[in-house]
C-alpha cells in the first residue's frame, strides 16, 4: 500500500475551549498545535482559524500569520478550510485563498450540519472551485453525502477541476452521512479510479473509521475539529495526541506513514 497520510484538523468552527481547554484557537497555539502534530506523524494541517474573541473567522490577516508561524517550525502541508462556518457568505469563504496554500477544501454540495444547514448551492461550489483553480491551490473534495461525489464529477467536465481527485469524507455529522464501515464502503467504491481518499468519523465514529482507512490503503484525518475526547468520557489532551494514536496503530498494522513530501508525492502536488 501507499504510504498513510494523516491529516489534523485543529480547531474547525464549533468547538470552543468550554468543550476542550486544550484547543488551540490564537495562529501561536495553532501554529504550536501543527508543529507538534507534525512531530507525531501528520503530514497535513487542516486549518481553520478564530479571531480575538475567539470565535471563527475568515480574517486574511489572521490565516496568514497562522500560516507563517506554521511554515517557520516544519513542511507540513497547510491545507485551508473553504467552509469557514455556518452562513458565511462565500466572497468570505474564498478570500484566504489569496494566499495561496498548498490545498483547501472543497465541499460539493448542501448538508444538514446539526440543527443548522452548511449552504453549498451549484454556484456557490463552482465559485470555490474557480478561485482554488485561479491560485493554483490542490482541491479537497469534501464528502458528507454520496450524492456529493456526483457534484465533483460533474466540476471535472466542466473544466472546474482536475483528476486525480482527492476526496475527505466527512462521516458522522448529525445530518449527513452516518459514520458505518457499510458506508465508507459504498462511498470508497463510487470514486474515479486513480483517485485518494481520507475519512474524517466525527466523534466517536472517529477510530473505528480510521483503522478501516489504515487497512483499506485510504488516509486518515482526526482532530478537535472532528472529536475532542480520546476515549470515552475522557478529553483528548491535544490534537497531537490524536494523531499518536493513528500513527502508532498503522506502525501495528504495517502501514509506513508518509513525510509532507512523500503526500504532496502521492497527491499529485508540486512543493
Amino acid at each position: 500500500m501507499d504510504k498513510l497520510i494523516i491529516t489534523a484538523a485543529l480547531v474547525g468552527a464549533e468547538t470552543t475551549k468550554q468543550d476542550n481547554p486544550n484547543l488551540p484557537t490564537s495562529p501561536q497555539e495553532l501554529a504550536d498545535a501543527a508543529y507538534a502534530c507534525w512531530q507525531a506523524g501528520a503530514s497535513i494541517v487542516h486549518l481553520h482559524v478564530r479571531d480575538a474573541n475567539e470565535q471563527p473567522t475568515q480574517d486574511v490577516a489572521v490565516f496568514a500569520e497562522a500560516m507563517r508561524l506554521i511554515k517557520e517550525r516544519c513542511d507540513i502541508i497547510v491545507q485551508f478550510s473553504t467552509g469557514g462556518a455556518v452562513g458565511l457568505p462565500v466572497e468570505e469563504r474564498t478570500k484566504p485563498l489569496g494566499l495561496r496554500p498548498e490545498m483547501a477544501t472543497l465541499t460539493t454540495g448542501t448538508v444538514n450540519f446539526g440543527p443548522d444547514v452548511f449552504f453549498n448551492s451549484e454556484p456557490y461550489v463552482e465559485a470555490i472551485a474557480k478561485a482554488i483553480q485561479e491560485n493554483g491551490v490542490k482541491p479537497e473534495i469534501e464528502v458528507f453525502e454520496s450524492g456529493m461525489i456526483d457534484n465533483a464529477l460533474r466540476l471535472v467536465r466542466k473544466g472546474l477541476v482536475t483528476p486525480p481527485l482527492h476526496f475527505d469524507f466527512v462521516m458522522g455529522v448529525p445530518g449527513g452521512i452516518s459514520g458505518t464501515v457499510k458506508n465508507l464502503l459504498h462511498l470508497v467504491e463510487s470514486i474515479p479510479a486513480g483517485s485518494t481518499w481520507s475519512v474524517a468519523g466525527i466523534g466517536r465514529t472517529e477510530l473505528p473509521l480510521a483503522t478501516m482507512a489504515i487497512i483499506m490503503g485510504g488516509h486518515v484525518r482526526v482532530g478537535f475539529e472532528d472529536n475532542i475526547y480520546y476515549s470515552r468520557g475522557v478529553k483528548a489532551a491535544s490534537n497531537a495526541q490524536l494523531v499518536e494514536r493513528i500513527a502508532r496503530l498503522a506502525k501495528e498494522l504495517g502501514r509506513e506513514v508518509a513525510t509532507p513530501s512523500e503526500a504532496r508525492q502521492l497527491l499529485g502536488m508540486t512543493p
